[in-house]
């Protein structure tokens, strides 16, 4: 995957809580651990203030996540009335001491248009070859990839649990605004 001009910049602007790893160290380790997985557990909340979850495939732009997502889906109807969210990354385990996951907090919104899309778009079918197929496929497969919005979360915090480092052990980025992205606030 391409990696973002500003791709550095963010371990600049995020402060490391917890003690442990140096803040780009803990950084670098976050961004490996996102490009080696490739599936998001999204945490809204409803219209009465419940939970909701959904698992959707996404493509990384430093720390900020893609995805695409049916616009009438739960999930993305409760991101268009309320943006902030919770998610995780955690592969499974069945040995507990090898647990490892993110927990990432923050905003996420559906991607209007313009240049940020194009890139949304082209992060997503670069990752996911089946997507090029649909993007390019018969009119019925084009429709279904045309009807997709696409979404950006970006995180505000991010921790680390690490249970190979220690019971119980976690480290947490906390990023520090626009400053993230070269002062754009995209999300």
């Amino acid at each position: 995957q391409s990696r973002h001009p500003f791709n550095r910049l963010h371990f600049d602007a995020v402060r490391c809580k917890d003690g442990g790893m140096n803040t780009a160290n803990l950084g670098l380790d976050v961004e490996a651990f996102l490009a080696a997985h490739h599936v998001v557990s999204l945490a809204t909340t409803d219209d009465d203030g419940g939970p909701h979850a959904a698992c959707v495939m996404y493509a990384l732009d430093g720390l900020r996540l893609y995805w695409m997502s049916d616009p009438e889906s739960r999930h993305s109807r409760y991101i268009g009335a309320r943006p902030r969210v919770t998610a995780t990354v955690a592969p499974d385990y069945s040995d507990f001491r090898e647990i490892r996951g993110l927990q990432l907090f923050g905003r996420a919104r559906r991607i209007a248009g313009g240049a940020e899309l194009g890139q949304a778009r082209q992060r997503m079918v670069e990752r996911y070859a089946f997507l090029a197929e649909l993007a390019g496929g018969q009119p019925a497969l084009r429709a279904a990839f045309d009807k997709a919005g696409f979404y950006c979360l970006e995180p505000h915090r991010i921790t680390l649990i690490d249970i190979t480092r220690g019971f119980g052990h976690t480290e947490t980025l906390e990023v520090e605004g626009a400053q993230l992205w070269n002062g754009e606030d995209k999300c």
